[in-house]
């Protein structure tokens, strides 16, 4: 079992620049990958988010590079060409638009391209790119793998509670019928009425088909074991997790529906509790 969420970065020196690659993976419904590189290595795109998609299913990954000059290449290039459009472009639009004041100089050298960072080399920095990007999605696969260890141990441990609390209601329903015959009969003689006996067996029947739970406990317990066995299974998970706990769901609260004791509602209640934090955790498995 693997999470979505993740964090990774590497880095390197290589042919006189400092590379970092930084990935970052949130929960998504699919799996939707975003690249930030310099527009001299925009190339690099496409084979990256294959691979990426080689590895992973679910998921948005946002993989951002970025280039930095290292030792005695440190010094800042600028593109005038790209400056002199910019400059011509904001003058008309000064012209224009007169109420707009100075563009500051950061912001110039913040615009794409302004600033060189074409690297001497491109192939030889493009292959240490690749690379790295390799390193830095083996140690993200490895992070989502380690907390999707623990989401396992998290929806094992609720599934095992929800499972000894069907366990607990069943001795509690199996005499449903019994206790509401005793109390309808509490209620005819509290009214003083006589009630005929073939009318009063009808009416504990009724409530005792309308209070009956045996099929929502069975339902629960096919669930909660088709749920153990798919988590001990090979992935991914997240999909059918989330189908498994929409029909725990279901089934819990039509059990509450149903409560006609105490105990029946309030570990209808429980067990909605435990489903939800399962819900919650399914949210980030892949």
């Amino acid at each position: 079992m693997h999470s979505m969420t993740a964090f990774a970065r590497a880095s390197m020196d290589a042919h006189g620049r400092h590379l970092i690659w930084e990935l970052k993976s949130v929960n998504h419904r699919f799996l939707e990958t975003s690249f930030r590189v310099p527009d001299a290595l925009r190339g690099i795109e496409h084979p990256l988010r294959e691979l990426a998609r080689k590895h992973l299913k679910r998921g948005k990954l946002d993989c951002t590079l970025k280039i930095e000059k290292v030792g005695g290449n440190a010094a800042i290039t600028i593109n005038r060409n790209i400056l002199l459009q910019l400059m011509a472009a904001i003058e008309q639009v000064r012209r224009d638009a007169p109420e707009i004041g100075a563009v500051s100089p950061i912001e110039l050298l913040r615009w794409p391209g302004v600033l060189d960072d074409t690297p001497a080399d491109d192939d030889a920095v493009l292959d240490s790119a690749r690379q790295l990007f390799e390193q830095a999605l083996t140690d993200l696969i490895n992070s989502r793998q380690r907390e999707g260890e623990q989401l396992h141990a998290a929806v094992a441990s609720r599934l095992n509670q929800i499972d000894q609390l069907t366990a607990a209601l069943k001795p509690i329903t199996e005499n449903l019928a019994g206790q509401q015959k005793a109390r309808l009969q509490q209620k005819i003689a509290d009214l003083g009425v006589n009630l005929d006996a073939d009318r009063l067996e009808q009416e504990v029947a009724l409530l005792a088909q309308k209070a009956d739970v045996a099929e929502e406990l069975d339902r629960l317990a096919i669930h909660v074991e088709e749920a153990r066995s798919h988590i001990n299974g090979q992935g991914p998970h997240g999909r059918r997790l989330d189908f498994l706990t929409q029909e725990l769901n279901r089934e819990a609260n039509t059990l509450g529906a149903k409560a006609v004791v105490p105990e029946t509602s309030q570990r209808a209640v429980d067990l909605k509790v435990l489903i939800e934090q399962i819900r919650e955790q399914v949210q980030n498995i892949e």
